[in-house]
């Protein structure tokens, strides 16, 4: 080698050496300052006592994070620190933690705290009695129960809980209870982003606020905004409204809420209910807007009504609902029902009004004019309007109003094919305790036909009249008795002898194929639903281990650099949280 060669080698050596040691001890625990160091090998083999002075506490660095305490315990062959109080532990300007304990290994830089533990970032601050820090993985982790502080968000308490500082994500699983000044949420398993305020909630969750309690065991709550969605077992209670569906839609700054699919708004003072498949909650207005295969239900004990039309609205309080069902709109109880355009119903009084809202146009001649309906037993009623009066504390039909071209028929019992009829412009009708029509009054420009039978009920002939008025008498659906007022003609005839063409009265109209006989009748007409597929949020996807094979790498590293006793264990792996303890509660399925 000439003098040249060896003067760069001297060179090159001279700088190599000086980067190579530095980087080497950037590697190993650096005691930054102590008052005292002491050395007991009876108590503490192969280490070095340190303790503070009145002027300051022992100061440790390692990589970028500084530690301080009162006294510390450092184990130079395995890269190891226990710190004992007042210790705290700075990485740069984003970590914070002080606790009464810590341990720290410069090999798997993983530190464990204990006693009164609070770890604060610039997001949130998290307390706890045990804590895990991960600082290459940036990453907090409690199983003993831990409190998470979260500015406008709230407080978060959970048995377990998990840190991911990079993505600003919190995990809880089991107990989880969050609370602010809007709201408290219960979950089995919450994930929670800090820096946006969104919680994913999985398992039996529930969110309640002033005026609210929403369940769930999959949803979706923004903390900041207050508002949120629900898609598994999903179920909002309004006070005296609870909503369920297949996904519920919510915001609890406006008491509004929609719902998806398979829906059910239930009203618990007035014990009616509301079905369909999409709805719109309004709690500050008191109203429910309800569609597709809506269907409108006053639970009675002994029959219940239905309603059922292409829309519903329940407008009012409690104590004076009101049921506007709109279009194609049907009613059914096992002893009456009806059609019209539109049903409106009041709760508090006990009418229901069927009305006609007229679809035809006048310039066609093949449109029709399609009257609001009734049936109850054997006589079927129509006319422009009809009025159902019922008592609700009896639970019984009280009246029937019929205004305009009211126009009665039944079918004639004993033939089945004659029909009696009346027509008039008006008609009242009366109802028994059994929900039978027992009395009808027809006024102005009554007329009428019936086939008059004897008490051996042999048809005695057809009776065909005008009158000013008529009243009739019914004994179970059958005609009794029957008083006309003002007649003006009218005639008995023997049926032999009675033109075909003179056996239907003016605008006719038999509609029985129409009649609703079940609930499920309701819907024959309607055209098929195909529901939206619902995709909501992901299943709930189980965390990696905190303690995963990266970080076991790191714990058999620091057993094989400790040099120990064939089964022997590094100091660094004596506090390691169990990886089979925390399988369960991690993995299970939601």
């Amino acid at each position: 080698m000439n003098k040249s060669q060896i003067l760069l080698y001297l060179i090159l050596f001279a700088f190599a050496s000086p980067f190579n040691i530095q980087a080497q001890s950037k590697k190993k625990i650096e005691i930054d300052y102590a008052g005292k160091l002491t050395i007991d090998e009876a108590n503490y083999p192969g280490a070095k006592v340190l303790t503070r002075d009145d002027s300051q506490q022992v100061q440790i660095s390692h990589q970028g994070t500084n530690l301080w305490c009162d006294r510390a315990i450092h184990f130079s062959k395995e890269n190891f620190i226990e710190a004992y109080g007042n210790v705290k532990l700075v990485q740069g300007d984003t970590i914070n933690m002080t606790s009464k304990y810590v341990e720290y290994s410069g090999i798997t830089e993983l530190a464990f705290a204990s006693g009164d533990v609070v770890l604060k970032d610039p997001n949130s601050t998290i307390s706890s009695d045990t804590l895990y820090f991960d600082k290459l993985k940036q990453q907090a982790f409690y199983k003993s129960g831990g409190t998470v502080v979260k500015d406008s968000s709230g407080t978060i308490t959970s048995k377990i809980g998990r840190y991911y500082m990079d993505i600003k994500k919190y995990r809880f699983v089991e107990d989880v209870v969050l609370v602010n000044k809007e709201s408290k949420i219960n979950s089995d398993y919450f994930d929670f982003y800090s820096d946006t305020g969104y919680a994913y909630l999985y398992g039996p969750s529930t969110i309640t606020t002033e005026t609210s309690e929403t369940y769930c065991e999959k949803g979706f709550y923004d903390t900041k905004n207050k508002t949120g969605y629900a898609v598994k077992k999903s179920k909002i209670n309004y006070d005296n409204r609870i909503i369920e569906g297949d996904s519920l839609y919510f915001d609890n700054n406006t008491s509004f809420a929609s719902a998806t699919n398979n829906i059910t708004v239930t009203d618990t003072i007035n014990k009616s209910i509301i079905k369909g498949h999409y709805a719109e909650v309004y709690k500050e207005k008191d109203s429910v807007f309800i569609t597709k295969r809506a269907l409108a239900i006053t639970i009675q004990e002994n029959d219940s009504i239905y309603i059922h039309a292409d829309k519903i609205m329940v407008t009012g309080k409690p104590d004076n609902r009101k049921v506007k069902a709109y279009y194609n709109a049907k009613i059914f109880k096992s002893d009456i029902s009806g059609k019209a355009d539109s049903i409106h119903s009041n709760q508090k009084t006990g009418l229901t009004k069927l009305i006609n809202i007229p679809k035809f146009s006048p310039g066609d001649k093949f449109s029709t004019r399609r009257k609001p309906i009734m049936w109850n037993f054997e006589n079927q009623m129509t006319g422009d309007t009809i009025h159902l009066i019922a008592n609700n504390e009896k639970e019984k039909l009280d009246s029937l109003l019929v205004f305009n071209h009211a126009f009665i028929i039944s079918h004639d019992t004993i033939s089945k094919t004659g029909y009696n009829q009346i027509s008039g412009m008006r008609l009242v009708g009366f109802f028994n305790d059994e929900n039978q029509l027992r009395k009808v009054d027809i006024t102005k420009n009554a007329e009428s036909i019936f086939y008059a039978r004897n008490d051996k009920q042999e048809l005695i002939g057809i009776d065909k009249a005008k009158s000013g008025s008529i009243s009739i008498l019914f004994d179970n659906g059958d005609i009794d008795e029957y008083t006309r007022f003002n007649q003006i003609d009218g005639n008995l005839y023997p049926e032999s002898d009675y033109p075909e063409k003179e056996r239907l009265l003016k605008d006719f109209d038999w509609r029985d194929d129409e009649r609703p006989l079940s609930v499920d009748d309701l819907f024959k007409d309607d055209p098929p639903l195909k529901l939206p597929i619902i995709k909501g949020m992901e299943d709930y996807i189980p965390q990696d281990d905190f303690v995963d094979d990266e970080l076991l790498k790191r714990i058999k590293k620091a057993d094989s650099n400790a040099n120990l006793t064939k089964g022997d264990k590094s100091k660094a792996s004596r506090n390691l949280p169990s990886k089979a303890k925390l399988q369960k509660p991690y993995k299970k399925a939601i």
